[in-house]
């Protein structure tokens, strides 16, 4: 599945979270997720959306069987279909969801934020499918730096693409080491793979060239 833009994204968060805090409306009309996108409260970053930027982002997300239009009223409506398109369970859709309307956060403002969604019992039942979301083949969350001066780290989702933390945030891990440093260090950890694996192939083909095994015991 492509990359959402964020506006798709605030829409499917939207009617996530409407399914379950005002079940009498949903599915939605346009005017009520218009209003849900626009909403001033639980949401960051708050936005202005006019009509036909929500027509589109509906457009693009029926386009991946995200959303379908109602076909039980006079008025057009839409529901998501989440679970189904992502195959995960509905406690993972309730914390993207509120990643999505309410960007990183750490654990327990997630358990704390989608108690009306899903009511997890624990933090580590939140920490639970948020690590099964990260471990899947193409990850949908990531478990940010920790910021210098927080105890915490948070969570943030990757349906729009890799995340990018704002200017003038100091990110750290739990040792201390900056997102730069960090970067770095995989760079020359991906460099040094590199090159063990053509040391490898050297020493390999020399083997073969002087009738060695390569694979056995006293072979380098």
């Amino acid at each position: 599945m492509r990359l959402l833009s964020p506006l798709e994204a605030r829409v499917l968060g939207v009617l996530v979270e409407k399914q379950h805090t005002v079940p009498d409306t949903y599915p939605m009309s346009l005017n009520a997720l218009l209003g849900g996108c626009n909403q001033k409260t639980a949401r960051s970053p708050v936005i202005e959306a006019t009509d036909a930027d929500v027509l589109a982002a509906l457009d693009g997300l029926k386009g991946l069987s995200l959303v379908f239009e109602g076909s039980s009223s006079r008025v057009v409506k839409f529901e998501h279909n989440t679970a189904r398109v992502l195959q995960v369970p509905s406690q993972a859709v309730a914390l993207l969801a509120v990643l999505m309307l309410r960007g990183p956060q750490t654990a327990a403002e997630l358990r704390l934020n989608s108690e009306r969604l899903h009511r997890f019992a624990d933090i580590s039942s939140v920490e639970g499918f948020l690590d099964e979301l990260a471990n899947k083949a193409t990850p949908m969350v990531v478990k940010l730096p920790r910021a210098a001066g927080e105890r915490e780290a948070r969570w943030a989702h990757l349906l729009c693409g890799e995340v990018t933390l704002p200017a003038g945030r100091v990110a750290a891990s739990d040792d201390g080491v900056s997102i730069g440093e960090l970067a770095a260090l995989r760079a020359e950890q991906t460099r040094l793979a590199a090159e063990v694996a053509d040391l490898r192939q050297l020493v390999h083909r020399m083997a073969r060239e002087l009738g060695i095994d390569p694979q056995a015991p006293h072979a380098v």
